[in-house]
């Protein structure tokens, strides 16, 4: 196989393992489940074993780096992330524990990660030890595509699919900008605001936003944001191709509560 052909099997990995799992979903009609967790939260091991409680019931995994500064996530997710930090949870650490996510579970693995702890690392070096470790895609929740100078291209060099962001507030301009950037899946924040758990409809703006969305897009959408049982979960689910969950299973583990029944519920809140 020439460099070029290896080069062309890399660039469709990720995105063709992250377009089969919805497709699967679809195929037995719900939306696919896609947990989020902090990488290194609340421990290395307690990481692990919270991980391979919610692969059992998932589609996909979002796996989050954790970062100093994250603004686009709520008090919940921050916290996680500070938790990480203190244990030692680096971008590098991070990518280690992705690894043996990967060497236990086939399902497909998306990094959430702001673009500083890609910098810190270097673009390059990132996207080589992100590929090594079995990531097959990465959300980047402070990347416009239209100031992206680089680091799409190299994902794609490596083999991963790249998922950026729309919200109720962006505009027609801005969703089409956005929806034709990714080459994973898109990623609609059901809410204006943060990450977290929230009081009542999880749907809003939500069916309007996708249908706009869908005009443009090439790829399955995921709503996240606000998602918080299997009731919120199943209102998405109507109109939504996966959905993406986090705080709630966070909130639930920093309380002590057993976090399987609520990954179950809110599986069964996925179909339609």
């Amino acid at each position: 196989m020439t460099v070029a052909e290896k080069t062309q099997v890399l660039q469709k990995r990720g995105v063709e393992r992250i377009h089969a799992a919805f497709a699967r979903a679809q195929a037995e009609n719900r939306a696919a489940f896609m947990p989020f967790m902090t990488a290194g939260y609340p421990s290395a091991d307690g990481f692990q074993s919270v991980v391979d409680d919610l692969v059992e019931h998932a589609d996909l995994i979002e796996i989050g780096i954790p970062y100093s500064d994250p603004l686009g996530d709520g008090p919940t997710v921050q916290r996680a992330n500070e938790r990480a930090l203190a244990g030692g949870t680096s971008t590098r650490r991070s990518l280690e524990l992705v690894a043996q996510v990967r060497a236990r579970h086939d399902l497909p693995i998306v990094v959430m990660t702001y673009i500083n702890p890609i910098y810190a690392v270097g673009p390059r070096e990132f996207m080589r030890l992100a590929a090594e470790a079995g990531v097959d895609g990465l959300i980047l929740p402070d990347l416009p595509p239209d100031q992206d100078l680089e680091i799409a291209d190299l994902a794609a060099e490596y083999g991963l699919a790249v998922t950026f962001l729309i919200a109720p507030t962006s505009t027609p301009e801005r969703v089409k900008l956005v929806t034709e950037a990714c080459t994973g899946f898109v990623y609609a924040v059901s809410v204006v605001g943060v990450t977290g758990a929230r009081e009542g409809s999880a749907l809003g703006e939500v069916p309007a936003m996708l249908e706009l969305a869908r005009q443009y897009s090439r790829v399955p959408i995921a709503v996240g944001f606000g998602i918080k049982d299997g009731a919120s979960a199943n209102r998405v689910a109507q109109v939504a191709d996966g959905i993406v969950v986090a705080s709630t299973f966070i909130d639930a583990m920093a309380s002590g509560r057993d976090v399987r029944p609520l990954i179950q519920e809110i599986r069964e809140g996925c179909r339609r």
